[in-house]
C-alpha cells in the first residue's frame, strides 16, 4: 500500500515520472507484441528484402528478408529482459552486501567493503570482452547477464551501506535488537523499507547501464549474435552496410526505440531521486518556500 501511495504521488506531482512511465510503457507494449509475431524470430528471407517503410511493412524490411517491426519487438524484449535480469541480480548482491556491512560494522564491514572496492576498480568493459574470447562458444545471452550482474553491484552496495549505517543507530533498530530480533529480521523488516526507494532508483540506472553494455557488445559482435537483440540488429545492419545501401530504417528504428527506453528509465530514476529528497518533494507538492 505504501508503494502504491508513492506511485500515486509521483504520477500526480512529478511530470518527469509520468513522462518516463509513458515512454517505458510504450517500449513494454512493443516487447509484448513479440508474443504474437507472425514470423519465427530466427528465420531469414521470410519477406522481400530492403523494402522501405510502408503500410505493408511499418518499419520496412532488412537485407536478410526480415520485417523490421516484428524483429524489433523480439529484439527489444530480449534487450529489456537482459537489463532487468542484470538489475535484479545485482540489486540482490548490493542489498546483501550493503545492508550487512552497514548494520554489522567492524571487521565485517571492512571485509565486505574491501571486496566491494575491488569490484569498483575493475575495468568492466575489457573484462567482458576478455570473457567473450575465453568463453566464445559458451557466451550465451544468459551467461553474459550473469557475468554483468556479478560485476555491476559495487557502486550501489556502497550507497545502501551508507543508508544502513544511519539506520543502525535509530531508536527502532535498538528496540528490535533488545527485543531479541535476529539480524536477518532487523535488516528485512526494519531497514529494507527505508532503502527501497534508493533500490528503485538504482535499478532504473542499472537497467540503463546494462542495456548500454549489451548493445555495445552486440554491435561489436562480442555476444551471441544469433539471439535477436537491439545491438544484434545493428550488428547485422552494419554487416550488410545498411547505411551505405540506403537501408536506413534497419538502424534508425532500433536506435530510436532504445533511446526512448534510455530516456524513459532516466526520467524514472531522477524523479525517484527527487522524491527521496524531502525538500524537493515538498516543493513539487506545493509546500516549498
Amino acid at each position: 500500500m505504501q508503494f502504491l501511495a508513492i506511485l500515486r504521488d509521483l504520477v500526480r506531482y512529478n511530470f518527469e515520472f509520468a513522462a518516463g512511465l509513458v515512454l517505458v510503457g510504450l517500449v513494454l507494449v512493443m516487447a509484448l507484441l513479440s508474443f504474437v509475431s507472425p514470423y519465427p524470430p530466427l528465420d531469414v528471407y521470410v519477406v522481400a528484402p530492403d523494402v522501405p517503410p510502408s503500410s505493408d511493412y511499418l518499419f520496412g524490411t532488412t537485407s536478410r528478408g526480415q520485417d523490421v517491426f516484428w524483429q524489433l519487438t523480439l529484439a527489444i524484449r530480449n534487450t529489456l529482459t537482459f537489463g532487468i535480469v542484470v538489475a535484479v541480480l545485482s540489486r540482490i548482491i548490493a542489498l546483501l552486501v550493503g545492508l550487512v556491512a552497514g548494520y554489522k560494522g567492524g571487521w565485517v564491514d571492512r571485509v565486505l567493503m574491501s571486496i566491494n572496492d575491488t569490484f569498483v576498480v575493475i575495468p568492466l568493459f575489457p573484462i567482458l570482452v576478455l570473457f567473450y574470447f575465453i568463453m566464445r562458444d559458451a557466451m550465451s545471452w544468459a551467461m553474459l547477464a550473469l557475468i554483468t550482474a556479478g560485476l555491476g553491484w559495487a557502486y550501489d552496495a556502497r550507497l545502501i551501506r551508507a543508508m544502513a549505517m544511519s539506520l543502525r543507530s535509530r531508536e527502532f533498530t535498538n528496540q528490535a535488537y533488545f527485543s531479541g530480533a535476529s539480524t536477518g529480521r532487523i535488516l528485512v523488516q526494519e531497514h529494507l523499507p527505508f532503502v527501497l526507494p534508493i533500490v528503485f532508483s538504482t535499478t532504473m540506472n542499472n537497467i540503463n547501464w546494462s542495456i548500454g553494455i549489451e548493445v555495445t557488445l552486440s554491435v561489436l559482435g562480442f555476444t551471441d549474435i544469433n539471439t535477436p537483440t537491439v545491438g544484434g540488429m545493428i550488428y547485422w545492419a552494419n554487416q550488410h552496410t545498411a547505411l551505405v545501401a540506403g537501408v536506413w530504417w534497419w538502424i534508425a528504428f532500433p536506435v530510436a526505440l532504445v533511446v526512448m527506453l534510455f530516456v524513459g528509465l532516466f526520467l524514472l530514476a531522477i524523479s525517484m531521486n527527487e522524491y527521496i529528497d524531502p525538500r524537493s518533494r515538498l516543493a513539487r507538492m506545493g509546500g516549498g518556500a
